[in-house]
């Protein structure tokens, strides 16, 4: 998907990298996460928020290719996008690239299901939030 809509902005820190030098695969996800949670807050939505109104995206499926490795002291950015898929399911796009040279580092495809009360459902505050995204996101 070529259009972003939000993008967070990273540096690689010491401890996240492995006995390699390099930022270790687990960690990665970490950043996802954090690039969604930030997308979610810049449309309105606070992830603690939703969870005590027993509201939770849970992540339902992560596709990760690793192109290049990130070192310490590396400054990144997440770059993001989104469609819905079916009433329940919520496609994130999310591409990583240094800063330094733009080099694409990673590729990630995650599905996430929202819940609510352990349910899957999409509650009206999220599509409601990302209406004003619905022109660059590719929605169906």
């Amino acid at each position: 998907m070529p259009d972003y809509i939000h993008e967070t902005e990273f540096e690689v820190r010491d401890y996240e990298c492995d006995i390699q030098g390099i930022v270790n695969n687990a960690v990665y996800q970490q950043y996802l996460e954090h690039a969604r949670h930030k997308f979610l807050l810049a449309a309105g939505l606070n992830f603690y928020e939703l969870h005590e109104q027993n509201i939770d995206p849970v992540v339902y499926r992560a596709e990760i290719d690793y192109k290049y490795p990130l070192k310490s002291g590396d400054s990144f950015v997440c770059k993001l996008n989104y469609k819905q898929k079916g009433h329940v399911r919520i496609i994130f796009y999310q591409d990583i690239y240094r800063k330094t040279d733009g080099k694409l580092i990673l590729k990630a495809e995650i599905t996430a299901v929202v819940l609510k009360n352990g349910k899957p459902v999409l509650p009206v505050i999220f599509t409601d939030a990302f209406k004003k995204y619905e022109k660059t996101a590719d929605i169906k």
